[in-house]
C-alpha cells in the first residue's frame, strides 16, 4: 500500500467554532478542502501513532464520502486502529461514549448538528478529545493555524472500506473496526436510568407518547431503546428512518421546526408526553399533554429531581450552565447547597467542570443538556430522564412544572433568534452595543433599572483561561435580563439571539404565557438595540 503526498493549498475562512467547522457542502466539495482540514486536525495532534480514532457521522449527503476519505488519511497519518459506526453513522453522544468507552485517542465527528442537510445543505466536522468532549480552543486554534500553512496532505492509496457489515478489516499496519452505532450508547443508559420502571409505565396502557426523530440520527437509537428496549409501540415514533437529507426538513427540535410534533401534543388527542431530537442527537425538545418545557426549566426539574433516578441518586457535584441560559437552575442549585457555574455557549465549556468532578448536570438554553456520563450533550438521555420522572412520580409533564414553579418560582424566559440577516447589520448591532453596555447603569426604562451592561467574560476555573466577548448582558436591578450574542452554527450570513428572562415569585402570577410575561423586556430590548433597524426584520424568524 502506498501513502500519496498530494500538493495543495490553504483556504480561508477554515477557523472552527464553537461546534467545529460548518460549511455548505459545495463548499466541502471543493478538491482538497475537506483533506486540508483533516490534515490539519492530525497535525496539530502529537503522540496519536499506533492509537485508537472513532469516526463516524448523522448520516447526512456527503457523510459516507467523508468517511472513506478520513479513514484513508489516518491510514497515512500512523493511526493502528479507526472505529466507526456501521454505515458510517454514529450521533454526537455515541462518538463520546465510545472514545470514553475504549480509550480512545479521539475521534471526528461528522455533523452540521441541527443545520438542515442535503445536496444544497450544510456539512460539519469536529474533533473531539480524549474525554470525549469537543476540542478546546487550544486545539481548535493549532487546527486553524495548520489549515493556514498546510502544503500537502497525506491519504492511503486504497480500496474503499466496507461499512455496512460489523467486523475488522486490516490495510497496512491499521484495523479499521465497523461497530453497531446504537449498542454502547443503550448499554450506558440502560445503567443509568430504570429501564424497568419506564417500561412499566408505558406497559400499562395508562400513557403516550411520541418522540420525533425528524429522520435524523437518533432514529435508529430511538428504535432500540425505547421501542426495542423499553416497550414503546412504532406508532409512538416519528419520522424514525434517518434520510441524507432529513427527509427535507430543518432538523432542529424546537417550536417551529418540530412543528409535526407539536401539533400532535397540542391537538385533540394529544399524548401525555412528547420530544424531539437533532439532526446528530445531542439536543431536545420536551412537551408534555398541551404543554412545552422550555430548556432552562428542564435542566432546573432534572437537577431537582436527579436523585429519582439509578445514575444520579448519589447526588450532584454542581450544576453548568451556559450565560444565556435561565437562572432556573441557579435557584435549584442553592436549594442543594451545591455551586452553580456560569460559562459561555459551547458544550466545550463544561470539559473541565466535568473533568474536575465540580459539576454533575450541564445545560445550554439551545435544547442541550447533558451529564458528565459523556462530554457532549445527549437528546436521548434528557428524554429518558424525563420518562424514569414521569415512572417514578407518577404526574404529568405539566403537574410536574407546575410544582416546580410553586416550590422555586418561575423564570420566564424565551429566545429570539433572527436567522439568516446581514453579517454586517449583526456585527454594526452587536459592536455599538458592546460600546455603550457600559453606560447603562442606572437608566431606567419604564419600572426596570439598569444594574449591570457589559460584554461577558468568563475565566475558567480548572485552568484560568479566559474567553471574552462572549454575549452582551444588560442586567436589571430585579434581577431580570436581557442578552444578545451571535450566533457561530449557521453557514449563511448572521443568526442574531436575543434572550429574555424575568423572574416571577408568585404562584397566581406564574401561568402566563411567556411572551406576555416578558412583553415589556421586548419591548425594552428593541428600544435599547434597534434590532429592526440593524436586522431589516420586523419580527424574529424562530421564538422558543
Amino acid at each position: 500500500m502506498n501513502t500519496l503526498e498530494i500538493k495543495t493549498s490553504p483556504f480561508s475562512g477554515q477557523r472552527p467554532g464553537t461546534s467545529g467547522l460548518r460549511k455548505k457542502v459545495s463548499v466541502f466539495q471543493q478538491a482538497n478542502y475537506l483533506e486540508n482540514f483533516v490534515q490539519s486536525i492530525f497535525d496539530s495532534l502529537e503522540g496519536y501513532q499506533g492509537k485508537t480514532l472513532v469516526v463516524g457521522g448523522d448520516g447526512r449527503y456527503y457523510n459516507r464520502h467523508a468517511v472513506q476519505v478520513i479513514l484513508r488519511m489516518a491510514i497515512a497519518s500512523g493511526f493502528g486502529r479507526v472505529i466507526v459506526g456501521r454505515g458510517g453513522l454514529l450521533s454526537t453522544p455515541a462518538v463520546s461514549c465510545i472514545i470514553r468507552k475504549f480509550k480512545a485517542f479521539g475521534g471526528i465527528v461528522l455533523s452540521a448538528s441541527h443545520n438542515p442537510a442535503g445536496a444544497d445543505g450544510d456539512f460539519g466536522i469536529k474533533y473531539n478529545i480524549a474525554n470525549g468532549g469537543p476540542a478546546p480552543e487550544i486545539i481548535t486554534e493549532a487546527i486553524y493555524a495548520k489549515s493556514q500553512q498546510i502544503k500537502q496532505y497525506l491519504i492511503a492509496d486504497c480500496r474503499d472500506f466496507e461499512l455496512d457489515t460489523p467486523g475488522e478489516q486490516q490495510t497496512g499496519t491499521m484495523v479499521v473496526e465497523v461497530i453497531d452505532p446504537v449498542s454502547d450508547y443503550a448499554e450506558l443508559m440502560q445503567h443509568l436510568f430504570d429501564f424497568d420502571r419506564i417500561k412499566s409505565l408505558i406497559d400499562s396502557g395508562l400513557f403516550t407518547m411520541r418522540f420525533d426523530a425528524m429522520h435524523a440520527i437518533t432514529g435508529p437509537y430511538a428504535v432500540e431503546i425505547l421501542e426495542h428496549r423499553l416497550g414503546a409501540g412504532p406508532d409512538a415514533l416519528m419520522n424514525a428512518i434517518p434520510k441524507e437529507d432529513f427527509g427535507g426538513g430543518h432538523p432542529d427540535p424546537n417550536l417551529v421546526y418540530a412543528r409535526d410534533l407539536v401539533d400532535v401534543l397540542f391537538g385533540s388527542q394529544a399524548p401525555d408526553f412528547g420530544a424531539a431530537s437533532d439532526g446528530d442527537g445531542d439536543r431536545n425538545m420536551i412537551l408534555g399533554h398541551h404543554c412545552f418545557i422550555t430548556p432552562s426549566d428542564s435542566l432546573a426539574v432534572l437537577a431537582a429531581n436527579a436523585h429519582l433516578t439509578p445514575g444520579y441518586r448519589r447526588g450532584l457535584a454542581g450544576i453548568a450552565r451556559s450565560m444565556p441560559t435561565s437562572q432556573a437552575a441557579d435557584r435549584v442549585a442553592d436549594h442543594l447547597g451545591i455551586e452553580l457555574y456560569e460559562t459561555p455557549t459551547g458544550w466545550k465549556f463544561f470539559g473541565n467542570l466535568l473533568d474536575a468532578g465540580k459539576a454533575t448536570l450541564c445545560g445550554e438554553e439551545s435544547f442541550g443538556t447533558g451529564s458528565d456520563h459523556l462530554r457532549e450533550k445527549d437528546g436521548l438521555w434528557a428524554v429518558l430522564f424525563w420518562l424514569n420522572l414521569l415512572a417514578v412520580r407518577k404526574e404529568s409533564v405539566q403537574t410536574i412544572i407546575n410544582a416546580h414553579w410553586h416550590h422555586f418560582g418561575r423564570n420566564y424566559y424565551s429566545r429570539h433568534d433572527y436567522e439568516s440577516v446581514s453579517a454586517d447589520g449583526a456585527g454594526e448591532l452587536m459592536e455599538v452595543l458592546r460600546k455603550s453596555a457600559g453606560s447603562l447603569k442606572g437608566k431606567r426604562y419604564g419600572e426596570y433599572e439598569v444594574a449591570l451592561g457589559d460584554d461577558f467574560s468568563y475565566t475558567d476555573p480548572i485552568d484560568g483561561s479566559i474567553s471574552e466577548r462572549q454575549g452582551i448582558r444588560i442586567v436589571f436591578t430585579d434581577g431580570s435580563r436581557i442578552v444578545l450574542r451571535l450566533s457561530g452554527t449557521g453557514t449563511e450570513g448572521a443568526t442574531l439571539r436575543l434572550y429574555l428572562e424575568r423572574y416571577e415569585s408568585n404562584p397566581q402570577r406564574q401561568s402566563l404565557d411567556a411572551q406576555d410575561g416578558l412583553a415589556d423586556l421586548i419591548r425594552i430590548a428593541e428600544e435599547i438595540a434597534q434590532i429592526r433597524h440593524y436586522t431589516k426584520r420586523k419580527a424574529p424568524t424562530v421564538i422558543t
